[in-house]
């Protein structure tokens, strides 16, 4: 099951420090665990895909933005409150992030499954796709039948830097700025000219990929950036036009955001005149969108008369030239007398379905093994009937959090602590929680480590 629903997917916001997908990954589990039963989260065979459209100016919190500091409203024009925008976040709808995540996730599964359940319409039709490269830095777009404009080398307006009521960016920055400030002028030119910021590699893309893809009736708009729901609703109307010229049938037409690579937001040519956060971070000028319009226009030709577009500019591969700036891991020790995988905080004896099971661990530091297709903790419950523990839920799970703190940074001590919400249809029995990890030592040898909680006896009220 695929499905495109233009949200953002910032409904944990900018304080939250879990690794989470959100409300459309809550969305996928929902639909994954609907489909494929009490299977792992992520192995079973049925798939099923919460895609991005365009979401650019789509957000998820619908309570809308308010001040923090008095709940008032925030300023409309400029998205601050006494001129500060770290003040002005959106919320809800729920009562905190983590409940927005769950809700709207919820919505989009519950949609996401009536639609299965009621499509009625087969695809069918032609295969194919057409796709390429193009310099956005330097196309010339028609503007009506005399007059001609081209895009602009890729920078950010100052709006940027104000960030979105979802996520504020930070000093004095406001939406809606049209003209800079002496101050951050200078501390522009001090870095360099914005469009030739290229160390260590440049900070916005020259050349970006385009693509659509065709099976039978429904056409797949690969955009390499987040489309505003104009620029959107714009781009497939254009696109629609021309495959049903040369179709007898009635084309189906989505947006595929972010697809491909990342050229941060396209506004139309009228909310670029705004320069509000979307309107800054149209990087190629205010013909942007218009730009991409002709684009896949050409694409959609090109389906149509099946003649192969050429690549366009290849970009620059720049695989071996990736940097970190996220230092590696020194090294880990326990504290004295304890083993790595040692519980700190132990479990309860008894818990009912709606508490919280927390346990602490002795732990080594997360990157020594990122645990890929693996888990840093597993719930586990004992079955009488053959004496064996079962995995019930593990990192994965919406109901699990794995959260990791280095308590000494000189000395390199750790701990985990892994928490389990547990749900209302818990069967009763005994359970035990268990924490995978590797920790490093002086010498640099990496070990495996394992940990295991007390059994506890989960009852109902």
């Amino acid at each position: 099951m695929l499905n495109w629903f233009a949200v953002h997917c910032t409904s944990m916001n900018n304080t939250n420090y879990f690794i989470s997908s959100d409300n459309k990954g809550y969305a996928s589990v929902l639909f994954e665990q609907k489909m494929n039963g009490k299977v792992p989260i992520g192995k079973g065979p049925f798939v099923a895909a919460f895609a991005q459209a365009n979401e650019g100016d789509v957000s998820p919190n619908t309570k809308g933005p308010r001040c923090v500091d008095t709940g008032l409203p925030c300023d409309v024009n400029t998205s601050t409150c006494d001129g500060q925008n770290e003040k002005c976040i959106a919320f809800g709808p729920g009562k905190d992030m983590f409940e927005s995540t769950k809700i709207i996730g919820q919505m989009q599964y519950e949609k996401a499954l009536d639609l299965f359940k009621s499509a009625f319409s087969l695809v069918s039709g032609p295969i194919g796709f057409a796709h390429q490269y193009v310099d956005m830095s330097s196309q010339t777009v028609k503007i009506n039948e005399t007059a001609n404009a081209t895009t602009c080398k890729p920078a950010m307006g100052y709006s940027f830097g104000a960030g979105t009521t979802d996520g504020p960016g930070g000093f004095d920055f406001k939406q809606g700025t049209k003209s800079g400030s002496l101050f951050w002028n200078l501390v522009r030119d001090l870095i360099t000219t914005p469009s030739e910021m290229k160390f260590p590699y440049a900070w916005q893309p020259f050349i970006v990929p385009t693509q659509i893809l065709r099976l039978g009736q429904l056409a797949v708009v690969a955009v390499p950036a987040e489309f505003t729901t104009m620029s959107g609703r714009r781009t497939r109307n254009a696109v629609k036009r021309i495959l049903d010229k040369c179709s007898s049938t009635d084309n189906k037409v989505v947006i595929a955001g972010l697809s491909n690579t990342y050229s941060s937001y396209v506004a139309t040519y009228e909310e670029y005149q705004v320069q509000r956060y979307e309107g800054a971070s149209t990087i190629y000028g205010q013909y942007t969108l218009q730009a991409y319009i002709q684009e896949y226009e050409k694409l959609a030709q090109s389906l149509c008369t099946g003649e192969r577009l050429p690549d366009g500019p290849i970009p620059e591969s720049m695989l071996d030239k990736q940097i970190s700036l996220q230092p590696g891991v020194i090294f880990d020790t326990t504290y004295f007398g304890k083993d790595f995988g040692d519980v700190v905080k132990d479990a309860k004896d008894h818990y009912c379905p709606g508490d919280t099971v927390t346990v602490t661990f002795v732990s080594g530091h997360p990157r020594n093994d990122l645990m890929l297709e693996n888990t840093f903790m597993a719930v586990e419950r004992f079955n009488p009937s053959n004496s064996n523990w079962t995995v019930i839920a593990t990192d994965a799970d919406w109901e699990t959090k794995f959260h990791w703190v280095r308590t000494n940074m000189i000395l390199g001590h750790s701990e985990a602590t892994t928490s389990w919400d547990i749900p209302e249809d818990t069967q009763p029995g005994r359970y035990r929680i268990k924490h995978f990890g590797h920790s490093k030592s002086i010498l640099q040898k990496i070990s495996p480590y394992k940990g295991t909680s007390k059994v506890f006896v989960v009852k109902k009220v």
